[in-house]
């Protein structure tokens, strides 16, 4: 039987597929329906889901949550004028993932860096991708990653959003859907919800030392129970 892991603000299911593809049966929550996430997705508020009953009944299911929240509050994409229409969800959403005591990976932007607990960076150009898309991860369990590799990778192929600005864009922009879903390794979903993602990639290389961590958690806590007896 495999671990199951809750992917808060799950989108279209990058960060869902990584953890798939390292072992993990995977449960997605979002705000909004999400018709292309390839796994089993409860639509509705995360923030929300750890004082419903739906959590009450089903928690000890769990054995790690993933969290990526909305990011344009930090993202450096979303205008000044329009920044006070969001808020820090990053914050709150780990107060209440902490009270579970599971393992738990939080993911977001650069600028996020100062609202996080020592994350690490986390570049396509280390897992040989095309795309080289940054992202900071945040863990309550060691998680080690590779440094960058831009000189190896050369020019990336950048994936954005249509509203983004050519001042924040960097390398070659993908031409067209199916380039962002090739870079992106995501064939099941369409443009928007590829580049509101993070690549699969990012998080199988996280969900393979995340089986590791739990392997480890369950037979300390069997010697604990020997040493006890």
């Amino acid at each position: 039987m495999k671990p199951l892991l809750l992917d808060l603000f799950c989108g279209a299911g990058g960060a869902a597929m990584g953890y798939h593809r390292a072992g993990f049966d995977v449960v997605g929550v979002d705000l909004y329906e999400q018709p292309d996430y390839p796994f089993d997705f409860w639509q509705g508020d995360a923030l929300a889901l750890f004082y419903s009953e739906e959590w009450a009944d089903k928690h000890d299911l769990f054995h790690a949550v993933h969290a990526s929240p909305p990011c344009q509050f930090f993202s450096a994409a979303t205008p000044e004028a329009a920044r006070s229409r969001y808020r820090d969800l990053l914050t709150p959403m780990r107060s209440l993932i902490r009270r579970t005591g599971l393992p738990y990976v939080i993911e977001n932007v650069e600028r996020a860096r100062p609202a996080m607990h020592d994350p690490v960076t986390i570049c396509g150009s280390s897992l040989g991708l095309r795309v080289r898309r940054h992202r900071l991860f945040e863990t309550n369990w060691p998680l080690i990653v590779p440094p960058c590799a831009h000189g190896q990778q050369g020019q990336p192929v950048g994936v954005y959003g249509e509203g983004s600005s050519k001042s924040q864009k960097r390398g070659r922009k993908a031409d067209t859907e199916a380039e962002v879903l090739a870079v992106m390794e995501m064939p099941w979903t369409d443009r928007k919800g590829a580049t509101q993602a993070i690549p699969p990639a990012y998080t199988e290389l996280i969900g393979h030392q995340l089986l590791q961590h739990l392997e480890a958690r369950v037979a300390w806590k069997a010697l604990a129970g020997e040493v006890q007896e």
